[in-house]
């Protein structure tokens, strides 16, 4: 009979995954002042470093509102095509920056460099983790303060700082990070795959029964065999199969239930960021839930594209316009008869429904 007090276990690490993020500052007010620290930059870094869930999609918007280019004047874009940021940066990449930034930390903010004569030669996106905004009394942005390499601040007036917003509301201070709505998600897709794959790793451990009672025999053989697992390698048991010594193999459970659990989270996060997986994923997709998801992602680039023309005049002075990816609503009314996958559109549904200012 075994000795049940002579019974233990390996040290390999098989506690749950956790993942979590680390919290950021809070607003403070100061006199007649109240300044906004970017509360959600450590963490959206964080996020949009580790989870392709949330940065695929993010990467999208961007490349479909500023990735076909722009149109503007002669003299505007010859300003414009010699901006380079830190000095490998181009006008577009600034920009794509700048989008997934807001999107990220809920503001974006890039100095604006003229020369002598008031004319734009330069766009250097700046650090959020360095910013404040300083909001007045009555609610409106003050200046701009940048932390320099020694730590002190810097005041830099409004027209010298490019500002993006995100989904701001109410007489809030400050933008909202687009991952805000789909945190949980996030993490819960982290926390799922990570487990998963400590199960599959647990396929290569197999369970030995000793007949030892011996402790230190049997921490030796503990070591020995943890040793052959890491390395790969077969480790030999002097015994007698099914009497002195035997193996087990362990049972890996079926994982397909989490794959699914998988499946539904990316779906939330992609309803989430208000983005169709058909924009940002490589799966596939029937060519009518391509159409469709294509579709419903025009509304979403116009209005960024919209808005950032309307900061860029606003904010720089300039106008331009961005191009757009060709629309499929001609299409889809051409095929509907066709793909019974489609059938059952209205006009109005194929239509964007988003005015663009000339």
């Amino acid at each position: 009979m075994p000795n049940l007090s002579k019974t233990t276990i390996t040290d390999l690490n098989n506690a749950n995954l956790d993942y979590s993020t680390p919290a950021g500052y809070i607003d403070e007010e100061s006199a007649n002042e109240i300044y906004w620290y970017n509360d959600y930059w450590q963490e959206g870094l964080g996020l949009w470093e580790d989870n392709p869930a949330y940065k695929e999609p993010i990467r999208a918007l961007a490349r479909w509102t500023v990735g076909k280019g722009y149109e503007t004047d002669t003299r505007t874009k010859v300003i414009l095509e010699n901006i380079t940021g830190w000095g490998e940066d181009s006008f577009q990449s600034i920009l794509t920056n700048a989008i997934i930034v807001k999107k990220t930390n809920g503001d974006s903010y890039t100095e604006i460099i003229r020369n002598e004569k008031g004319t734009l030669i330069n766009l250097k996106p700046l650090n959020p983790a360095n910013v404040r905004i300083v909001i007045n009394p009555k609610g409106m942005i003050k200046r701009y303060d940048v932390k320099d390499s020694s730590g002190k601040w810097k005041r830099f007036q409004t027209f010298e700082i490019l500002h993006l917003c995100n989904d701001r509301i109410a007489s809030q201070i400050h933008g909202t990070p687009a991952w805000k709505a789909c945190k949980w998600e996030l993490e819960a897709r982290k926390e799922v795959l990570e487990n998963t794959r400590r199960i599959l790793q647990r396929g290569t451990i197999r369970v030995i029964y000793v007949d030892e009672d011996n402790t230190t025999k049997l921490n030796q053989i503990k070591t020995e065999w943890k040793d052959a697992i890491k390395k790969g390698e077969v480790m030999l048991l002097p015994g007698k199969k099914g009497s002195d010594v035997e193996v087990v193999d362990y049972a890996v459970p079926d994982i397909s239930s989490l794959m699914g659990f998988v499946q539904y989270l990316d779906n939330k996060i992609y309803q989430s960021l208000g983005i169709p997986r058909a924009i940002a994923d490589t799966t596939d997709f029937t060519e009518a839930a391509s159409k469709v998801g294509y579709m419903t992602f025009e509304p979403v680039y116009t209005e960024e594209q919209t808005l950032l023309e309307q900061d860029l005049w606003n904010q720089l002075a300039i106008r331009i316009k961005f191009n757009r990816p060709p629309s499929l609503a001609g299409v889809m009314q051409e095929s509907e008869a066709a793909n019974t996958g489609q059938v059952g559109f209205q006009p109005n549904e194929t239509k964007v429904s988003m005015t663009r200012t000339e």
